[in-house]
């Protein structure tokens, strides 16, 4: 069993840089099995669930390489057989493989995907858009199977502004016959990575990046290249940890209209930070307000930030309050905060109210998905004495080489297998 171990209390200062996202990159590789030829993906992240997608690649016969942030995928010559459970339920994001596949063969047999336990994470919008588009799927089980005799483009609403609907519609409607338009679509900005990658491949994509995206089918996608996109959350993480124990920590390569939310609930607060194009040097700030925040689709707060940004809000004079909108089981790691010293009441499964300023004390935690693991590392950093967290798969899933970036700027933490 792998344990990350902190001594908090120490100052943070130096230079992290950003990796790739995660968010990103977990959708850029299926999307790679849409082109007939060879693509090229710069800045992939070193995280555990990039491994678990090349997992699925090479099961399906593609030939993958990755060295110094470069994955060259091959898929001229894989073969579309069923993706079995064992493989599937390593991450959420394998279902894009289920709308590259579906795309490309008009046929798709595999089982639910997988990914962090934050309550009820249904797939409905990615299936209404399937047989928006012609498919029919049968789920029996875990089991999908999903057949079109031919994909023609129409007009899908999405019920809600998903970001993996909107990618899987996008990736199902490139060799669509005619046009899809798909209507109240997420705005992340992973989602105009993702449509980059497909338009360098051929694809004709317009509008990603508003509500309203624009797809004409094309019968043949070709070699390609894209870069990641700096990761916004990680970046977050590690301002919020700037803010919390910095003294002139600097967070290079970000990209600043990216993580303007929680620049303005910094600012907010009373946070005082340094900022240019592409870096911000932040240091740890006393006497900070209390505030509301409210997580909602780009460009709204993020909800992978809420988790993480409630150590700081323990630090502020007052009540704040937390709404989550997004799931509605994003609050486990409250349980352990307040094991810690934090006095922090869950009004209702979306709201909670965090009482401060609160003193930590070290203990045993556990990371119980990827943002409550970031966000009990930055309890463990401001905590008085040890802080043991368990569960840590979930945090190097998504955080690329944390431990050492940590180490780098002066935090006393490590990784400790059994």
């Amino acid at each position: 069993m792998k344990k990350i171990v902190i001594e908090g209390g120490y100052e943070l200062s130096g230079t992290i840089e950003i990796s790739g996202a995660k968010n990103s990159a977990v959708a850029l590789v299926p999307a790679a099995l849409l082109s007939d030829d060879i693509v090229t993906i710069d800045n992939i992240p070193n995280i555990s669930d990039i491994d678990a997608l090349n997992e699925i690649l090479e099961y399906l016969g593609a030939k993958v390489s990755l060295h110094d942030k470069i994955m060259v995928i091959d898929s001229k010559n894989i073969t579309n057989k069923e993706i079995p459970e064992s493989i599937s339920s390593k991450l959420r994001a394998s279902y894009y493989f289920m709308s590259a596949l579906l795309g490309k063969y008009k046929h798709v047999e595999m089982y639910f995907p997988g990914g962090c336990s934050i309550g009820a994470r249904p797939i409905d919008q990615t299936l209404k858009a399937f047989k928006a588009l012609g498919a029919t799927v049968i789920e029996d089980d875990k089991k999908f199977i999903i057949t079109a005799e031919t994909l023609q483009g129409t007009m899908i609403y999405l019920d809600m502004p998903s970001v993996g609907a909107t990618i899987n519609t996008m990736l199902v409607a490139v060799k669509a016959i005619g046009e899809t338009i798909i209507r109240n679509a997420a705005k992340e900005p992973e989602i105009v990575n993702v449509a980059t990658f497909l338009n360098n491949m051929g694809a004709k994509i317009s509008g990603a990046g508003t509500s309203e995206i624009r797809i004409i089918g094309v019968s043949k996608l070709n070699k390609g290249f894209t870069e990641v996109i700096p990761d916004r959350i990680e970046a977050g993480t590690y301002i919020i940890a700037g803010a919390l124990m910095g003294n002139n920590l600097k967070i290079e390569n970000i990209i600043p209209e990216h993580i303007e939310t929680l620049l303005f609930k910094l600012n907010e607060i009373g946070c005082k930070y340094l900022l240019t194009d592409n870096s911000i040097t932040i240091s740890k700030s006393d006497k900070l307000r209390s505030t509301r925040i409210k997580t909602l689709g780009y460009p709204g707060f993020p909800t992978d930030l809420q988790q993480p940004l409630t150590v700081l809000l323990l630090r502020c004079n007052g009540i704040s309050t937390l709404e989550e909108t997004i799931y509605e089981n994003r609050f486990k790691n409250v349980e352990y905060l307040n094991k810690m010293g934090a006095n922090i009441n869950i009004v209702n499964n979306q709201k909670i109210k965090i009482n401060g300023p609160s003193n930590l004390i070290g203990t045993t935690v556990v990371a119980t998905d990827l943002r409550a693991g970031a966000c009990m590392v930055l309890a463990g950093l401001v905590a008085s004495g040890k802080t043991i967290i368990t569960d840590v798969d979930h945090i190097l899933r998504g955080y690329e080489n944390i431990i050492l970036k940590l180490t780098n700027v002066g935090a006393k933490i490590y990784l400790e297998e059994e």
